[in-house]
């Protein structure tokens, strides 16, 4: 007799015999760096070559598509169709990872080859996000096998380009939004608060990307001919800066300040962990006054500069530059006009003497920032599903602190979204010597079996 015990049984022998490692490890072997030129054969044969074995059991149609943009990898789409009164599950990973940073990983470890050590398996991916599309295309398979139908109709996308900033993504979604119809997202990546509790969250903070520029003037001078008499791009850069947060990092541009940290929001965020122990450690005068640390960091904006440069700053020379560039970042909730970002720090700059700061953003890629009400039935049901296969509360997030894609699935294709991460803050992604845990993807495995398991058994919430 089937039952949602023996579900989760099988999905628990996945890990435990192995077979869950030994997945994995192909999957990492195939060196999908998307930020590499001319690596689209490889991210080809990760969709045609490489996954397909682990569709197989599925029983489900694939069909590969080209991207609409040009530079962009190609796409995967899964689908398997039981019962059209049954609710339609969409679902999506990215196969394509971040440089290797190959001479940067410590010994014994290399990016594109699964190593164990203890509890943990080091590779490029292993994180973000091949363990974690294949944590949920696992549970599936169990939930398939045990019951010999799912109870629902899934369509699952795999992208190849997230890494570059999911480049024709929402073109693609766009073109072919009736095939891609359905009732809610479930998918995951990003990483749990904390690595021994899963996390629910319903969307992403968005991120903007920007130069500031000050240009003076062809060429560097003399500083000692010309100091005093030339005015410095590099001093004119950094008070424009100085303006823009003040010294703790409180944003002063006014519309970048959120209005949407209302009091519920504050009540469901103000007590979650802001850090699980695994990175640097948090300094607590730092962000907005009067917030505590996870309501800086779900509920709040963060402007952050990512790197300037002045001169040559390994071989400086006594004289002053003729210009000064700073690549700069601001993370925005839910409540920030999107399209006022960047004239509003024009605006902001003109009215602070700046006017000689250029401001260049047309080629960066900007993720919307994206919300669901916690209190959604389909929110509601997935809480309830893990809070029965885990025992625990799950810590619930009106919204992951990094960015995804997400508002293509909400706001193109019209979905509720929900995400459970699989992985956690310390896995260095992104990162030299990134990894996964064990523990964690075995207790991800059999969440997201009871998951599918009550999804299929259960009428639809809504």
């Amino acid at each position: 007799m089937t039952s949602r015990v023996a579900a989760l049984r099988a999905a628990e022998a996945l890990v435990d015999s192995g077979a869950f490692t030994a997945d994995l490890s192909r999957l990492v072997a195939c060196p999908t760096e998307s930020q590499v030129p001319d690596n689209d054969a490889t991210l080809r044969r990760y969709l045609t070559d490489v996954l397909p074995p682990l569709l197989a059991p599925l029983g489900a149609t694939t069909t590969l598509f080209d991207n609409p943009t040009p530079g962009g990898g190609p796409f995967l789409l899964i689908e398997r169709m039981e019962d059209p009164t049954r609710p339609t599950i969409f679902s999506y990973g990215h196969g394509d990872v971040i440089r290797a940073q190959t001479d940067l990983w410590r010994d014994g470890l290399t990016p594109f080859e699964l190593t164990q050590e203890g509890d943990r398996l080091y590779g490029r991916g292993t994180a973000d996000n091949k363990s974690q599309h294949l944590i949920n295309l696992l549970a599936l398979r169990t939930v398939l096998a045990e019951r010999g139908h799912l109870g629902f109709n899934l369509k699952f996308l795999i992208e190849m380009s997230e890494e570059t900033g999911s480049r024709g993504l929402d073109t693609f979604c766009e073109t072919h939004a009736d095939r891609l119809a359905a009732d809610v997202l479930i998918a995951s990546d990003g990483p749990r608060l904390d690595a021994a509790l899963p996390t629910i969250f319903m969307g992403t903070r968005g991120a903007a990307n920007f130069d500031l520029t000050v240009y003076k003037r062809d060429g560097a001078h003399h500083s000692g001919n010309w100091g005093g008499l030339l005015s410095d791009p590099a001093q004119r850069l950094i008070h424009a800066i100085a303006s823009i947060c003040d010294a703790r990092g409180a944003i002063k541009v006014p519309e970048w300040r959120p209005d949407s940290l209302t009091p519920e929001i504050r009540e469901l965020i103000r007590d979650l962990p802001a850090s699980d122990g695994s990175g640097p450690s948090i300094d607590p005068d730092w962000g907005e006054p009067g917030l505590t640390p996870s309501e800086r960091v779900l509920g709040w904006n963060s402007f952050a500069v990512l790197a300037m440069t002045s001169g040559i700053p390994d071989a400086p020379v006594n004289a002053i530059s003729g210009s000064a560039r700073a690549t700069c970042q601001l993370r925005f909730v839910v409540g920030t006009y999107m399209d006022d970002i960047l004239p509003a720090l024009r605006r902001h700059l003109d009215t602070n003497g700046f006017d000689d700061v250029q401001i260049n953003g047309g080629d960066e890629v900007l993720f919307h920032a994206t919300r669901l009400d916690p209190e959604h039935p389909w929110s509601v049901m997935v809480r309830q599903s893990v809070e029965a296969t885990t025992g625990r509360n799950p810590h619930v997030v009106p919204n992951l602190a990094g960015s995804l894609p997400n508002h293509v699935f909400s706001k193109i294709l019209g979905l509720p979204t929900v995400w459970l991460p699989h992985s956690y803050r310390g896995c260095s992604q992104h990162a030299p010597n990134e990894h996964t845990l064990l523990p964690l993807c075995r207790d991800a495995l059999r969440l997201m079996t009871g998951l599918f398991w009550d999804i299929g058994a259960s009428d639809p919430p809504c």
